[in-house]
């Protein structure tokens, strides 16, 4: 999965935030221009896109990111992307976020720099 420039009507684009929403750079600000997300609004579902607080922590990642997967398994009528969260302006690796995402369910794609991790 390379940049997702469009998405299907199921289809989701996750993305790293902040805890404020201010969506002004990286994946974030793609979200907010393209796919939905709401500006302010720094956690969950908005339009086509989730959200995820990047910027607060490794342990907020992990508990924010406990949120989405169980939503997604809440929804497996939706796909979603997932962006390589944590690894733009937050600082972290993929080595750091990958193993966040245990017991993904199938409808969540993530990124080969997670899976590879």
């Amino acid at each position: 999965m390379g940049h997702i420039e469009k998405l299907e009507p199921n289809e989701v684009f996750v993305f790293g935030s902040n805890a404020s929403g201010m969506h002004g750079g990286g994946a974030a600000r793609t979200a907010h221009q393209k796919f939905g997300a709401v500006w302010g609004e720094g956690h969950g579902l908005h339009g086509q896109s989730y959200a995820i607080d990047t910027m607060s922590g490794l342990d907020e990642i992990q508990r924010e990111v406990g949120t989405f997967l169980d939503f997604a398994r809440q929804h497996p009528e939706l796909r979603f992307l997932v962006t390589e969260i944590g690894c733009g302006i937050a600082g972290y690796t993929p080595t750091q976020i990958a193993p966040l995402f245990t017991d993904v369910p199938d409808n969540v794609v993530l990124p080969e720099s997670f899976t590879a991790a």
